[in-house]
């Protein structure tokens, strides 16, 4: 179950760097129960973790907090290897600021924290720097130079230390273990119904919404225009979506990909909203994948390609009428 609520007041993000010492407000998160991982997509196999972080830190009365690392590790161990992030820094900031947490600490991850030893880590970093009061992991969790700290390694160290451990089982849907790769296989595939009942919300992108060539509106069919990470692997097609815009949820249909019968080389995502006539350039929006129509298609004609234009407008109306409060549990961008 998502927790729809407004993050609690407040919400504290810290942003931890070995290269420098921390500043008084780096300090507002000491002595949390703290729940370890990247959390990328924040998906209900994490929230699982993060429920068992939540009960430690009530029963132990200490704040609960996530520690995660940006970039993305992937990023600095194989740089020329594009990652398909299911969610950036800022959308896992948001998608953790419903769980119920009092706050992320984000740590800075680059050469130096990952030549860490795994009893550096314990040592430098949750002992001496955040003198964590607990710690919970999902049960493959490592981490340490070489991934030598296994969640055996982690326990052993509480013992030894004195903070408690918990290692959380896999998490899995009618014998289908939940995990990030098993998201992104999913949205390879256009399965964004599959993704979602993995996430436990549609998944989602944010951008601003910046000038394309005008062929929507000479078409019937004006779109807002986003340019995605090119690392995102989401299959090309037809889609249809919900749309965050300040506090306003608009449905739409949208594609994602070349164009083929109109293609410059570039990747976009081209959003036409229902019965929305407003100047948004500029602003950074949220879609939501709610079902997924068709692949991208040649006609033989304009006039065929509007056709199936508006028979995708009434599919997409229809797919999203069936799931009318479908949309992820964020608030506006730049809320936190």
């Amino acid at each position: 179950m998502i927790d729809r609520t407004p993050a609690r007041p407040p919400f504290t993000i810290v942003r931890g760097d070995l290269a420098r010492a921390a500043a008084p407000a780096d300090h507002a998160l000491d002595g949390a129960v703290v729940a370890i991982g990247n959390f990328e997509g924040v998906h209900r196999g994490h929230r699982a973790v993060i429920a068992v972080a939540l009960a430690r830190g009530r029963e132990l009365t200490r704040k609960t907090a996530v520690l995660t690392f940006e970039p993305h590790p992937r990023a600095v161990f194989r740089p020329d290897e594009p990652v398909f992030r299911l969610s950036d820094e800022a959308a896992k900031l948001r998608l953790l600021a419903r769980t119920g947490l009092d706050g992320v600490i984000v740590m800075r991850f680059d050469a130096a924290l990952a030549a860490l030893s795994a009893d550096d880590f314990v040592q430098k970093i949750l002992i001496e720097r955040f003198a964590v009061a607990g710690v919970v992991v999902g049960f493959d969790f490592h981490f340490g130079k070489g991934r030598a700290g296994s969640p055996a390694f982690l326990e052993a160290a509480g013992k030894a230390h004195g903070f408690m451990v918990d290692i959380v089982p896999a998490f899995s849907d009618d014998g289908v273990r939940i995990s990030s790769g098993a998201v992104r296989k999913a949205l390879a595939a256009g399965e964004v119904e599959a993704a979602a009942a993995m996430l436990g919300y549609p998944w989602f992108v944010s951008g601003a919404v910046v000038h394309g060539d005008k062929r929507g509106r000479e078409l019937g069919f004006p779109t807002a225009n986003l340019r995605l990470d090119p690392a995102c692997g989401l299959e090309h097609g037809v889609y249809a979506v919900r749309v965050g815009i300040g506090g306003r949820h608009l449905d739409g249909v949208a594609n994602f990909g070349r164009r083929p019968m109109f293609d410059t080389g570039v990747v976009l995502l081209e959003v036409f909203l229902f019965d929305f006539k407003e100047d948004i350039y500029g602003e950074t929006i949220d879609v939501a994948f709610i079902h997924r129509i068709r692949p991208e298609l040649t006609f033989p004609s304009v006039d065929a390609l509007v056709r199936r234009m508006g028979d995708d407008c009434n599919l997409a109306r229809a797919a999203l009428a069936r799931a009318p409060h479908a949309f992820p549990p964020i608030g506006p961008p730049g809320s936190l």
